[in-house]
């Protein structure tokens, strides 16, 4: 703890201003507020603009009103309630936009030809008989495999395991290709192989600890659902009657960098843009550390906040926390892109009936998933249009991310044509490209995560989307919990 008269503010550098990096910011100056405190910091973000992947763009031209084109994350799971509550905190609740709910529909890519996903399906669990064994996208000596997860007994320890040793052991191995694969690990453009399960799927260990079958939890937990505790998460109309809950998935009518743009104006502090951040060291106090900056300047500060990739805080680590550094080297990266099309809606066959489509590793195809962005959410297409995102790269294809931009084009074209009908030319496409940006959460991520954090110095921490949740719901909440624990550092 520092000790400083209460009159003299607390100096706090924060380096990366992406959401985990905003959000950091808001509740600290918080904090500050609810505790009558003075309180200075600095942000600091290398690139021009803050809000890291959350980037949308509107692209007008094509009727009177514009594309709604996203570069990064689409939307926010409300299961996760920190995003949808950080929302409604900066003002913004008549600015969000449910997911079509209506038209919820996925598709998988089966033996080259688009398949729903049955109804009932919940993550990987079928809980509807007749749908699921109707279905043509499990053989019949699949369907009895995932039923064995009735008889199989459960596992009882706390030890990680890979997804894909978990899904085989409890589902089979026509589960994991066909569902788990593509849906879970494509969440994190992970390895099923390789993908923590305990870093991103914990619920499936709790649920056969508890229940000893996915399927009779899933099912337990579907019949205890009660619809007043979703509505008592959302605010009641004017006239006093409850709201219509929530979508499982939430965006902004103009989409998703509405939030940033919510949380920027109400950030109080120092904000320097295209600045980096050389080195850190150690210095006498009251300033705890110098950070030399990019420009030539340097920042003194007592603690600092470290909401950058992995690898970028092991670089500044180096010298200060050696240990810390070498464990955060070791937390991998991988390359993503989408490219998103819009098109005239009478010239595309297809009736887009549904969300999207997601194709196994086994399919062997150049992407990954295709999003029907048009119909998944209103708003994204002029009339008469639609919109569609393709994406690629991650652990299944990174070499794909370096190809050119025609060549891209070409191959999302392509694809759209194989797969869908499509053969339509583009009104217009918009390429993203996210490199080494998504961390993987190989087995014992959630311990090497500990270690780096109990390898730190005093007035130092990490935040953000290389540890604990990737999801924006997860980077708020790291976010917060930085915050609270930062606080409790200097002001206990």
């Amino acid at each position: 703890m520092i000790t400083q008269t209460p009159s003299q503010p607390y100096e706090v550098a924060i380096i990366g201003g992406g959401i985990s990096g905003l959000a950091t910011a808001y509740y600290l100056q918080r904090h500050a507020a609810q505790a009558n405190r003075p309180l200075r910091y600095t942000l600091i973000e290398r690139a021009p603009n803050v809000g890291g992947k959350i980037v949308t763009e509107h692209v007008h031209g094509f009727g009177d009103t514009p594309f709604v084109v996203e570069g990064g994350p689409d939307s926010f799971i409300t299961q996760k309630p920190w995003a949808l509550q950080l929302a409604r905190e900066l003002g913004l609740h008549e600015r969000l936009l449910g997911t079509n709910d209506h038209l919820r529909k996925t598709f998988v890519l089966n033996k080259g030809k688009t398949t729903p996903l049955p109804d009932g399906v919940m993550l990987i669990v079928p809980t509807r008989f007749m749908p699921f064994a109707l279905s043509p996208l499990i053989s019949p000596l699949g369907k009895l495999r995932m039923g064995l997860d009735y008889l199989i007994p459960a596992r009882q320890d706390d030890d990680d395991e890979t997804l894909a040793d978990f899904v085989r052991r409890r589902l089979g191995d026509e589960a994991l290709d066909k569902i788990a694969e593509p849906l879970l690990s494509g969440i994190y453009n992970a390895e099923a192989e390789k993908q923590s399960l305990l870093a991103t799927f914990p619920r499936f260990r709790e649920i056969e600890k508890k229940h000893g079958s996915l399927i009779r939890g899933m099912l337990a937990g579907r019949s205890q659902s009660k619809p007043a505790a979703t509505a008592q998460a959302t605010p009641p109309q004017a006239n006093g009657q409850p709201a219509k809950p929530p979508s499982m998935f939430i965006s902004f009518r103009d989409g998703a960098q509405e939030l940033v743009d919510g949380l920027l104006p109400q950030l109080t502090g120092d904000i320097q843009l295209e600045t980096g951040v050389t080195s850190i060291t150690q210095s006498n106090a009251p300033a705890r550390y110098q950070l030399s900056l990019s420009d030539g300047s340097t920042v003194g500060a007592q603690n600092v906040v470290l909401a950058t990739p992995a690898f970028v805080s092991a670089d500044l680590l180096t010298n200060l926390a050696p240990d810390a550094a070498k464990l955060l080297s070791a937390i991998r990266y991988v390359s993503t892109g989408t490219i998103s099309l819009g098109f005239r809606r009478d010239e595309v066959s297809h009736p887009l009936n549904g969300f999207g489509v997601v194709i196994p590793r086994s399919e062997k195809r150049p992407i990954n998933a295709i999003t029907w962005s048009s119909t998944k959410f209103d708003h994204r297409a002029p009339a008469d249009h639609v919109l569609i995102r393709v994406f690629f790269g991650g652990s299944r294809n990174p070499e794909i991310v370096e190809r050119s931009d025609e060549d891209l084009l070409a191959i999302a074209r392509r694809e759209l044509h194989a797969l869908l009908g499509i053969d339509a030319t583009p009104v217009f496409h918009r390429l993203f490209r996210w490199r080494n940006t998504t961390p993987q959460y190989d087995v014992g991520h959630l311990k090497r995560v500990d270690a780096i954090e109990a390898a730190l110095p005093p007035g130092l921490y990490v935040t953000g989307s290389p540890y604990r949740g990737i999801g924006i719901p997860d980077c708020v909440h790291q976010a917060q919990q930085t915050a609270d624990l930062l606080w409790q550092q200097i002001a206990g």
